[in-house]
């Protein structure tokens, strides 16, 4: 069931990245839930390195960290899909 809720939750988090960042992008659906899962596990990693990954009640500091990294890796990764297929484009 935890890969259940690790696609739910990189959904999500890929989606309110895509949200966030201004302008339209360009990478597919399937990348945005890789990169929004990438984002959750790379948040919790600072939430824990930071000390707030287990606090009483609901976690804000780590969703916040989560959602921010989701933001950078959807962000990065547009840049990357764009590049990778602007230059398939003019071959």
């Amino acid at each position: 069931m935890g890969w259940l809720w690790a696609i739910i939750v990189g959904l999500v988090l890929g989606l309110l990245a895509k949200a966030i960042i201004p302008g339209k992008q360009h990478v597919p659906l399937w990348l945005t839930v890789i990169l929004g899962m990438i984002g959750a596990i790379a948040g919790n990693a600072i939430a824990r390195a930071a000390g707030v990954d287990a606090t009483a009640g609901i976690d804000w500091w780590r969703h916040v960290f989560q959602l921010v990294m989701a933001v950078i890796l959807v962000g990065l990764g547009d840049r990357a899909w764009t590049a990778a297929r602007g230059s398939r484009r003019r071959a």
